[in-house]
């Protein structure tokens, strides 16, 4: 029978009210393994009230206590990595070796939350008039939210409550209900850690959730990763409620293929950044642009390599790749697998009628793999989030660079080349936030920080590393003067140092 899932709020679970639920899958199997609270306004006010009622005293708590606190999480997230693994597997389907990767990732800011004390550091300015010191000091924000999506469970949530906590805020958390199970055993871990009750908080739900997040008058600031579509409707509905708001939207990332390339490595880092976690990462490569007559020796490699993917259930460490979250985005996948081939690309691998022996009920799909797709086409145009890549053809390096600035996404890009020149070339004038010479993913590490342009992104702050301490604290300037003597009376022009 499905397991019954739960909110956590005031650092215990707490059972779903509203009388909605949804339905959270084993993707390998395509049984349903629990069923997931959806929250009403009431529960996420019940949330808010919580983390609002524990933010002065954790406001108040030095920052190093609070790194202390991470420490220990760090600590007892790298002691329990293996169960977080398994939980990430079962509900999303990604294989376990890709899981603990992705934790890794998320793990790398709890570590750099680690650093808060330094990180909150202000800046001191002696005598910038007579008797007169000035400095500035960072302060938390309040109850800030986070708004997560279904293909990293574990490393998005965490680029941004350890970051947000840290700092000094109450964090109420809305992970995706496809795969819910992962936050809430997080939220466990953090109390194990010696969290404040109230400091976190995971609230299950959908768009009913998601607008009373938006709609809150106490939660000031918004983070979010998902679609173009939903992040320009987080950004704009959470600006014009006066919030601020950091918007990760969606991608379509390209790889650009030099003819000097060394093209067994440009192949293989293809396979991984398109096929690997089954395409379903906004970092994920969907187009390869082939520069010149790179275009069939890449095609030559590529094809048996696609032929040759290992897929099968998250669990098996032999597979390179696993099922798709749910049915429904199996069957949106292979609906753009049937576009692409209606508007005339070559069709040179086909996936859409995989089947595995002893789960024919589970959401697989092969990988697919496209040649001769022009920029006019829908599968060029709009994010897939599935294991197809697109090849495109390119007469040379000017061509190529304007296609990718041309597009309507500017998440990541990569460049493969032995021309150290073309690499400079290219990371000037690329129009992309996260760029990798020779590199297929280009995610930066946690004390650099994650965000794209153009339809990517939505606000001006990307997420994590010194970014994130600037988006979950708000500067204050002090300037400040003891006098002595008689006072000299009022003065009614504008105050200048002398």
């Amino acid at each position: 029978m499905p397991k019954d899932l739960t909110h956590w709020i005031s650092g215990k679970h707490f059972e779903g009210t509203s009388g909605r639920s949804g339905d959270v899958y084993n993707p390998a199997t395509g049984e349903v393994g629990s069923r997931v609270p959806l929250a009403s306004k009431a529960e996420l006010d019940t949330a808010v009230e919580a983390a609002k009622a524990a933010f002065p005293d954790w406001a108040a708590t030095p920052p190093l206590t609070r790194a202390r606190i991470m420490f220990k999480y760090k600590g007892l997230i790298e002691d329990n990595a293996d169960e977080l693994a398994a939980i990430i597997t079962a509900e999303h389907g990604k294989v376990l070796s890709d899981a603990h990767g992705s934790l890794t990732r998320g793990l790398e800011v709890v570590e750099y939350a680690c650093g808060i004390p330094e990180l909150l550091k202000g800046e001191y300015t002696e005598q910038v008039g007579r008797g007169i010191d000035a400095w500035t000091t960072r302060q938390p924000l309040g109850v800030c939210a986070g708004i997560t999506p279904f293909n990293f469970p574990a490393m998005v949530p965490m680029w941004m409550f350890p970051m947000a906590i840290a700092c000094g805020n109450t964090f109420i958390l809305k992970p995706s209900e496809k795969d819910p199970s992962c936050a809430l055993h997080l939220a466990e871990l953090a109390k194990e850690a010696g969290l404040p009750d109230g400091v976190l908080n995971v609230v299950n739900g959908d768009k009913e959730a998601v607008d009373a997040i938006l709609d809150h008058p106490d939660i000031p600031a918004i983070s979010f990763v998902g679609s173009t579509p939903i992040a320009q409707y987080i950004y704009s509905t959470g600006a014009a409620n006066g919030k601020r708001v950091q918007a990760l939207g969606g991608a379509k990332n390209h790889m650009v293929v030099m003819p000097d390339a060394d093209l067994d490595q440009a192949a293989d880092a293809l396979m991984g950044a398109a096929y690997g976690s089954a395409g379903e990462r906004c970092m994920a490569i969907s187009v390869a642009v082939a520069v010149g007559d790179a275009g069939d020796r890449l095609m030559d490699l590529l094809k048996p390599k696609v032929e040759a993917l290992k897929i099968g259930p998250g669990t098996d460490n032999d597979m390179d790749m696993g099922p798709l979250v749910t049915g429904d985005h199996l069957n949106k996948v292979k609906g753009y697998v049937d576009i692409g081939v209606e508007e005339g690309a070559d069709l040179v691998v086909d996936g859409r009628d995989y089947s595995l022996q002893g789960y024919e009920e589970g959401f697989f799909i092969g990988g697919c793999l496209f040649d001769n797709v022009t920029t006019d086409m829908r599968i060029y145009k709009e994010e897939i989030f599935g294991p197809v890549l697109s090849v495109v053809r390119s007469p040379d390096f000017d061509n190529a660079v304007q296609i990718i600035n041309d597009h309507e996404f500017g998440n990541g890009v990569s460049i493969f080349t032995r021309d150290g020149d073309a690499a400079r070339e290219f990371t000037n004038r690329i129009e992309v936030g996260m760029v990798g010479v020779n590199v297929p993913i280009p995610v930066p590490m946690a004390f650099h920080s994650f965000g794209g342009w153009k339809s990517s992104l939505f606000g001006d702050i990307h997420m994590h590393g010194p970014e994130g301490v600037r988006f979950y604290t708000r500067q204050k300037a002090i300037t400040s003067r003891w006098p002595t003597g008689i006072r000299s009376g009022a003065e009614f022009t504008m105050p200048t140092m002398k």
